[in-house]
C-alpha cells in the first residue's frame, strides 16, 4: 500500500477572489462569438454564470495557454486539453464537461497504459458524439431559498507547471448571480492523477452540498480484478448510479425499480443513509440491489460476481489490481467519507465495452456550507508501476 503523503501533490492554490473578475480576463476572448462592445462582455458572463454551452476559441487557448506540456484540440464545439510529461504519463480532459477521458502513466515495462475506461457512441440526434466513462464529477449545491444547481459547463482559469515534473490545469464554474463558486484542479504527475475541489460559498445563506467522483478503471476482465484492502468495510448494495457519463450494462436495468431512473445528484442520495450496521455474515449481497447490508470479509476481493456497493467504512487508500493487465492503480481520497463500488460482472466480453469497474468516493451525508464557508474534496489515481 502507498502511504498517504503519496497522493497529496503540491499544488499551489490561488487565493480567493472575485469570480467575476477573476473569469473576465479569460473569457473576454474564449468564446467565438464574443462581441468587444460595452454590451459583449456583460453577455459573456452572463453565459458563465447561467451554465449556457458556446463553441469554444481553442485558438485563443492554444495563445494564452500553450507551453506548459498541454496541447489543445477543438473537436466539435468540445475541446481537448491533452497533458503530457516528458517521462511519457499523458491525461486528457475535455472542456466543458470536465471528463478527464484519458490516463496513461508510464509503467515498468517501458511504456504507457491506459487507466481508464471510455466509450464513443451517436447521439440521438445522429449528429452529436456521446462520450461516457472515464473520471467524472457529480456535484449538487442547494441552497435555503432557490433551485439546485451543479457544475457542468466549465472554463480554463489557468495552465501552470511545466512538462517536467507536474502540470496543473485549473478549471472554473460559477453559479448564477455568482453566489457559488467551484475550482477544479487536475494535476499531472509522473506517477499521480489528482483531482481536487474547492467550493465556496458566496451567499448570505447556508448551502447544501453532496455528490461524487466516478472512475471507470478499465480492466481485463473482472476474473482477473482486485479489490485489496477493504476487508472489514461495511457495505450496502444498491441500484447503479445514473449519470450522463455512467456506462451501465444493459443487464443491470432488469432489476431497477422505478424510483432509480434519477441521477446522483438527484434522488440517489436519499436513499443510501444507513440506519443500522449488520454484523458480517447477517446478509449476503444475493440479489444485486435489495439493499443489502453487510461486511467485506475478503482483503483481495475478486470483481467476478455482478455487483454495486456502498462502502461506508472504507480505507481511505486502497488499491485495484488486474492481473490481466498486469497492472494496478492505488486510489486516495479527502473530503469525501464513502466509497462507491461498481462491477458488471464476468457475463460480458473479455476485454470490451463493459470490460471496467467503476470506482469512486461519494458523499452519503451532505456538507452544510455556512456563508463564506469553503469545503475541499480530492482524489487521488497513484501509479505504483514505474
Amino acid at each position: 500500500m502507498t502511504s498517504t503523503a503519496a497522493f497529496f501533490p503540491n499544488s499551489t492554490p490561488l487565493p480567493p477572489r472575485n469570480p467575476w473578475k477573476q473569469l473576465e480576463r479569460t473569457h473576454r476572448h474564449l468564446f467565438c462569438n464574443y462581441q468587444p462592445h460595452k454590451h459583449g462582455r456583460q453577455l459573456s458572463l452572463q453565459a458563465v454564470a447561467s451554465g449556457a454551452t458556446l463553441p469554444i476559441n481553442v485558438d485563443y487557448l492554444v495563445r494564452e495557454f500553450s507551453g506548459h506540456g498541454v496541447n489543445f484540440e477543438g473537436i466539435g464545439d468540445n475541446c481537448v486539453i491533452k497533458m503530457g510529461l516528458e517521462n511519457g504519463s499523458m491525461a486528457s480532459l475535455m472542456l466543458p464537461s470536465g471528463l478527464i477521458t484519458s490516463y496513461k502513466p508510464f509503467m515498468w515495462h517501458g511504456t504507457t497504459l491506459e487507466v481508464l475506461h471510455t466509450t464513443v457512441s451517436e447521439g440521438e440526434d445522429r449528429e452529436a458524439v456521446v462520450i461516457q466513462g472515464g473520471v467524472s464529477t457529480h456535484l449538487k449545491c442547494v441552497s435555503d431559498v432557490g433551485t439546485p444547481w451543479s457544475p457542468t459547463s466549465w472554463f480554463l482559469h489557468d495552465v501552470r507547471g511545466s512538462s517536467e515534473k507536474s502540470i496543473q490545469v485549473e478549471l472554473v464554474s460559477v453559479a448564477p448571480q455568482s453566489m457559488i463558486e467551484v475550482r477544479y484542479l487536475v494535476t499531472l504527475q509522473r506517477d499521480l492523477l489528482a483531482s481536487e475541489f474547492t467550493i465556496t460559498n458566496l451567499k448570505s445563506s447556508s448551502l447544501q452540498l453532496s455528490g461524487s467522483i466516478m472512475n471507470h478503471l478499465k480492466v481485463s476482465t473482472p476474473d482477473a480484478t482486485y479489490a485489496v484492502g477493504l476487508q472489514g468495510s461495511n457495505y450496502r448494495s444498491q441500484q447503479p448510479v445514473m449519470s450522463e457519463f455512467s456506462i451501465i450494462p444493459p443487464d443491470y436495468y432488469e432489476s431497477r425499480s422505478p424510483t432509480t431512473n434519477q441521477s446522483w445528484t438527484e434522488k440517489t442520495l436519499e436513499g443510501l443513509l444507513f440506519s443500522t450496521r449488520k454484523k458480517k455474515g447477517d446478509m449476503k449481497d444475493e440479489a444485486f440491489g435489495d439493499g443489502s447490508e453487510g461486511e467485506e470479509d475478503d482483503d483481495y476481493s475478486q470483481m467476478t460476481e455482478k455487483l454495486c456497493r456502498i462502502y461506508t467504512s472504507a480505507p481511505r487508500e486502497f488499491t485495484v489490481i488486474d492481473r490481466g493487465r498486469r497492472n494496478s492503480v492505488d486510489i486516495g481520497r479527502s473530503g469525501f467519507d464513502e466509497l462507491y463500488i461498481l462491477s458488471p460482472g464476468s457475463n460480458h466480453d473479455w476485454y470490451g465495452k463493459y470490460a471496467f469497474i467503476c470506482i469512486g468516493p461519494t458523499m452519503l451525508k451532505p456538507v452544510f456550507l455556512g456563508p463564506g464557508g469553503v469545503w475541499k474534496g480530492a482524489q487521488y489515481l497513484h501509479n505504483p508501476n514505474l
